[in-house]
């Protein structure tokens, strides 16, 4: 059953129960993320980068992407708060990946920089102090380098191995200390790994790409 909601004081038709974050980037708004992944019943949240407003809801801005459409729902996209939020959930990101944008074979096609020229942030503005993260970045494999210092913990890369992959990429740790990894950090080459790339093309950062997007490191 279709259902008509307020996007930003346009109105938009939807199926009733669709997600929100979907539903308003479908139509042509934009809303940051980094986590979101279509079709999963249940959203992981983790990038904290989609809030938005829902009138009459209280608690204040909610996340997109947990949120489902409903016949006269009304959405605001922008406000100072939610500036505010998106702001914070940004940096909290950046104090958790090595920035290094003038040499990543992702520099211009990254994520993180989408979403900091679309919402006016700075990259190198450090509200918080930094996680010093010395991952060894792993060349074992043949076709693809993961690099866990760059990581943003999205889950995309997870979700790619579950589905296309052999699983063997997983959340490891707990609090700061969270990563993506592999069973006992063993080397990509060293696991069942069936080189289907998914996870390199998920990945919105420079944390798992092409060995062959990497001058002076040649595929095996």
């Amino acid at each position: 059953m279709t259902c008509i909601l307020i996007i930003d004081g346009r109105e938009v038709k939807a199926v009733r129960g669709a997600n929100l974050l979907w539903t308003a980037l479908d139509n042509g708004f934009y809303i940051p993320n980094l986590c979101a992944i279509r079709g999963l019943p249940r959203s992981p949240a983790s990038c904290r980068l989609c809030f938005v407003e829902i009138a009459g809801r209280p608690g204040g801005p909610v996340t997109a992407c947990t949120e489902k459409v409903f016949d006269g729902m009304s959405v605001t996209l922008n406000s100072p708060i939610i500036k505010r939020m998106r702001q914070t959930s940004f940096n909290l990101l950046l104090s958790n990946h090595a920035l290094d944008c003038a040499r990543c074979v992702k520099n211009k096609k990254c994520e993180l920089q989408n979403i900091a020229v679309r919402e006016h942030f700075k990259l190198k503005d450090r509200r918080f102090n930094n996680i010093p993260l010395e991952y060894p970045i792993d060349y074992s494999h043949p076709l693809i380098i993961f690099d866990r210092n760059k990581c943003v913990l999205c889950g995309k890369c997870v979700h790619a191995c579950n589905e296309s992959g052999t699983s063997v990429l997983d959340f490891t740790y707990r609090g700061l200390k969270t990563s993506v990894s592999t069973f006992a950090e063993m080397p990509l080459a060293e696991t069942a790994c069936n080189s289907c790339l998914a996870c390199a093309a998920v990945c919105p950062v420079g944390s798992i790409y092409l060995r062959s997007l990497l001058p002076g490191i040649p595929a095996d």
